[in-house]
């Protein structure tokens, strides 16, 4: 029992970033995105994909628009979509699995990095599908910046949408209209970080931080059985990794920013004339302030 109450005190110390005595997701998340590689340039990962099948004006039309506003086809997007999931599943999978090998006491410290590269490499693939349906970059900084509330609050967004939490794929599917509507990114910053999207935030926040306190610890027991552990925390990565990352694929393929067709549900209508409402009345609150 002992035991047991050192190593969790060992595996929160490792995971809590922040250094509140807890492990949740804003924790995962900068660790996440401080990984090496984590981070991905929206300009670079462009130019990259795109060289096969674009020419290099219509790639840079992508890079100051969006791909879908540079003419380029869906059946492109997708396929570079798909390619990416299966490469970032791959990549996760077999660390995993080499990870829970070892077994045993030796799981203390294999564990924090066991989720850090889990979760970074779920954030790698949702930043590059963001992308690829059409929303702009995040917060552009070296890997040693501290990620702002934004930036912060739309991964919380997207690992959302991955688990499906309730919520969040109807925010993505506003915040995409607002950004195709030319709504000002000032108050998509304020509805992310204390506005319209923020609720919905919290709540997604407060479900991850349930199931990280709940499964955590449970996670030791199951991986600290040598070799077995492995072979099974790897094939449970694999085969949970993927279907996390369609769920995106879909909400975004299914956006203003990525489809001109795209219409909203009557719950994400009232969702977005509430974000229009904020910002008439943030206007006006910076006009007063102005005088």
């Amino acid at each position: 029992m002992e035991h047991n109450s050192k190593l969790s005190d060992k595996i929160v110390n490792a995971l809590d970033a922040n250094l509140d005595g807890k492990v949740d997701i804003v924790d995962i998340v900068v660790l996440g995105m401080k990984a090496p590689g984590v981070r991905i340039d929206r300009n670079s990962f462009f130019k990259k994909e795109f060289s096969r099948y674009c020419s290099n004006e219509v790639i840079e039309s992508a890079i100051q628009t969006t791909p879908n506003q540079a003419g380029i086809s869906s059946e492109i997007i997708d396929k570079i979509a798909d390619e990416t999931i299966k490469f970032e599943r791959n990549c996760v999978s077999g660390i995993s699995a080499a990870l829970g090998t070892p077994g045993g006491w030796a799981m203390t410290a294999t564990i924090p990095a066991d989720i850090i590269q889990y979760y970074g490499y779920t954030l790698r693939a949702a930043q590059k599908l963001m992308y690829l349906y059409g929303y702009p970059s995040l917060q552009e900084a070296s890997i040693d910046t501290q990620i702002d509330s934004q930036t912060m609050n739309a991964l919380i967004l997207c690992l959302g949408i991955m688990n499906g939490v309730a919520g969040a794929n109807n925010a993505m599917k506003v915040m995409a209209k607002a950004l195709a509507s030319g709504v000002e990114k000032q108050l998509l910053r304020r509805a992310l970080t204390k506005g319209t999207f923020y609720p919905i935030v919290k709540s997604i926040m407060k479900w991850f931080n349930v199931r990280l306190t709940k499964g955590l610890f449970a996670g030791f027991f199951k991986k600290a059985i040598p070799v077995v552990g492995g072979v099974l925390g790897g094939s449970i990565t694999f085969f949970s990794f993927k279907p996390c990352c369609v769920r995106l694929q879909k909400a975004l393929q299914d956006t203003a920013l990525s489809n001109p067709d795209s219409i909203l549900s009557e719950d994400e209508q009232v969702l977005y004339e509430e974000l229009i409402s904020d910002e008439e009345a943030a206007v006006g609150d910076d006009a007063a302030e102005s005088e």
